[in-house]
């Protein structure tokens, strides 16, 4: 899950420079990373880039033990994100 979570974040981090001519800012908070490159999810996609950010922290932060999804919905999850990355790479 963190890696979906990276993934994401590093596609909408290129989205940030190509909108701005900047540095993506140190953050991996994909709503707000989003923001600032004019992105515009439906209600579905952001209520899904809120579950990644809960997996974010486990990758950083090993102490931090979020609930696991059960393989079905990793798998779900996967699909999400592979679907997500394909839209925000032609944005």
């Amino acid at each position: 899950m963190f890696f979906c979570h990276l993934v994401i974040e590093k596609v909408i981090k290129a989205n940030v420079v190509r909108q701005t001519g900047e540095i993506a800012p140190r953050s991996h908070n994909l709503l707000y990373l989003s923001e600032i490159a004019n992105l515009v999810f439906d209600e579905d996609d952001e209520i899904f880039l809120g579950i990644l950010m809960k997996y974010q922290l486990q990758g950083r932060y090993p102490d931090y033990n979020p609930i696991i999804p059960d393989k079905t919905k990793v798998n779900e999850y996967l699909i999400k994100t592979e679907k997500l990355l394909s839209w925000l790479q032609v944005k």
